[in-house]
């Protein structure tokens, strides 16, 4: 009886055990650790890219960097395809994306996000020297439009009638194919153009703006409010002392949170 009544405190406090670590907020545990496990694709650049030295570089690598700073921890970062990049967050692979993520409806069924941290609107990518005119999802029927796996551009792809959407692992596959004529034009990021334009000899250019603008936020597991809180500050206190601004401009010539007019 004793051994049974000892069996069952044991299992009991195991299960008390578990349950707290469930209940434990992430902040906690990133405090705990001091390090900030941030996941980004690692091929998209101007936000996150590996330079010629191999170095991992960009927009979203700084600010996951500065925002580490400000939580007194370091980052450490973990390179992924795009496709998998939500599952693996899901699965507690780590803490957070940093990765222009869409801060959807129906992503915070099963994330909670920080506040948004950009703003931009999807649009087309064509080749230079496409001369059809292709301004409306209209004008793209019967063609082929290249999207990332899992992507918010690849939802909103399927949407448009008569298109027949190819999907790829990252931005730098479906930029290739568009370049030689496989596909007839992409949908992204309207931050990506410039880049595409003033930093690789890809012969693409940007297309017409598509749909409505959107917010891009950094997800977490849900049920962490000292954690949301602590990067909803982090965030803040960047663009309060200039640090956020310094970078956006440093990437894109301009402060990217700030809303911009769909042209």
């Amino acid at each position: 009886m004793k051994n049974v009544r000892t069996s069952l405190i044991a299992a009991a406090l195991l299960a008390g055990a578990s349950l707290a670590a469930q209940a434990a907020d992430l902040l906690d545990d990133v405090k705990s650790r001091g390090t900030l496990r941030i996941a980004v694709e690692g091929t998209y650049p101007p936000f996150n890219y590996k330079d010629e030295k191999g170095q991992l570089t960009g927009f979203d690598v700084e600010i996951a960097a500065a925002i580490a700073g400000k939580l007194g921890v370091k980052p450490e970062f973990t390179t992924t395809e795009w496709s998998g990049i939500l599952a693996g967050l899901q699965a507690g692979k780590y803490d957070v994306i940093v990765n222009q993520v869409a801060a959807t409806d129906e992503r915070r069924k099963t994330f909670d996000f920080s506040t948004p941290y950009v703003m931009s609107y999807p649009q087309l990518i064509i080749r230079a020297n496409e001369t059809r005119q292709l301004l409306t999802p209209a004008d793209l029927k019967g063609k082929k439009v290249g999207v990332g796996q899992g992507s918010n551009f690849a939802e909103q792809a399927k949407g448009f009638e008569g298109v027949e959407v190819r999907t790829y692992p990252g931005a730098t596959e479906y930029l290739q194919d568009l370049a030689t004529g496989r596909i007839d034009a992409a949908l992204n990021d309207s931050l990506l153009i410039p880049y595409l334009r003033e930093k690789t000899k890809l012969p693409v250019k940007a297309g017409a703006a598509i749909g409505k603008p959107a917010t891009n936020a950094i997800p977490f597991r849900k049920n962490s409010p000292k954690f949301k809180a602590a990067i909803d500050k982090a965030l803040a206190d960047l663009m309060a002392d200039g640090t956020y601004a310094k970078i956006s401009t440093k990437w894109f010539e301009r402060d990217v949170s700030k809303p911009i007019e769909n042209k």
